[in-house]
């Protein structure tokens, strides 16, 4: 979508850890942790890859994997700034009515179709309201 739509498209990452997943906040944790480092979506797609295999030892096997350093990554791993973006991210979730993920929305308005082909006609759709079309 990006590639098609590069200059009117703009992906938001928010974080809305399942509470019947041990590891669900763990993992967006280290994600946000691992994107202080400028890897954060080879990290989310890591543990998306093996969601129903995550363990602190597998996180710490994608950070090496990702080659990050690791001193770091552990310090900001216990960072209690990224708890509170994570925090925020969830509590919005709810106010907009998240049930389950991956959710998608398009300027604020949840799509439930999941093909490609759905995501342009939202996008098209949008874009013909814009005043600047």
């Amino acid at each position: 979508m990006l590639e098609k739509n590069p200059t009117t498209l703009k992906i938001v990452f928010k974080n809305f850890p399942l509470r019947s997943h041990k590891y669900a906040t763990t993992a967006a944790v280290a994600a946000l942790a691992a994107g202080r480092q400028g890897k954060f979506w080879e990290f989310h797609d890591e543990l998306f890859r093996i969601y129903n295999q995550i363990s602190d030892e597998k996180i710490l096997e994608i950070a090496q994997k990702l080659a990050l350093n690791l001193v770091q990554f552990e310090k900001d791993v216990k960072d209690p700034a990224i708890r509170q973006i994570i925090g925020q991210d969830y509590q919005e979730g709810l106010r907009i009515g998240v049930k389950g993920i991956p959710s998608t929305y398009i300027n604020g308005k949840q799509l439930r179709a999941r093909t490609l082909d759905d995501f342009q006609s939202a996008i098209d759709k949008e874009l013909k309201k814009s005043p600047a079309n």
